[in-house]
């Protein structure tokens, strides 16, 4: 049941992409944002009254900064979106593991809890490499800022990951994480939506 889950998941990012791509002719990036966070706030918040769950927690911060890290990829992403391919905006953005597999090895060595694997080095480059041999670069000039955009957006993203680790290992239910990461999207979309802004 859970892998059927992870598809409906695949399928409306899939989606969620297509509108956003669709949404960014009209509406800024940072409107985006927010109504993504308003929907995100609502429908999580309706759930959470179903089951009588609890929206208290005792990790303001570690919420917060999930939420500043998460915001900030989500809102690179979509700005990505509207700048260059939908489907090199999503690949450049599922980058993630790669750069998760990355800075995981990276701690680790840094910490001294590992040698230096030269094999899982190259494996990540490699990764990489793969990646964007498989986009086939002909990117237009017009067309950097979108691609820094999306590549930073798995970056990013990749931190966020690590932070939603955290909290789980905290204690903190899913219901929760998900929706204090809604009202950050939420509060930083409708802020940075009054600036004028692509």
């Amino acid at each position: 049941m859970q892998s059927l889950w992870m598809l409906v998941a695949a399928f409306l990012f899939a989606i969620m992409g297509v509108c956003v791509k669709l949404a960014s002719q009209w509406y800024s990036t940072g409107e985006i944002v927010f109504y993504r966070g308003l929907i995100g706030v609502l429908v999580t918040l309706a759930i959470v009254l179903a089951q009588r769950g609890q929206l208290a927690t005792r990790y303001p911060v570690q919420h917060t900064w999930r939420g500043v890290i998460g915001v900030t990829a989500l809102w690179l992403w979509f700005y990505a979106f509207g700048q260059i391919p939908l489907a090199t905006a999503t690949t450049l953005n599922n980058m993630a593991p790669i750069w998760l597999a990355a800075i995981m090895f990276g701690m680790v060595w840094w910490r001294g809890q590992s040698r230096f694997a030269w094999g899982l080095a190259l494996a990540i480059a490699l990764s990489a490499v793969g990646v964007f041999l498989l986009l086939k670069p002909s990117f237009h000039a017009d067309q950097w800022l979108g691609i820094t955009a999306g590549l930073f957006s798995g970056a990013i993203s990749a931190l966020a990951y690590l932070q939603v680790r955290r909290l789980g290992r905290l204690g903190e239910p899913e219901y929760r994480v998900v929706f204090y990461f809604s009202l950050v999207s939420m509060v930083v979309g409708f802020f940075s939506a009054l600036i004028k802004q692509p």
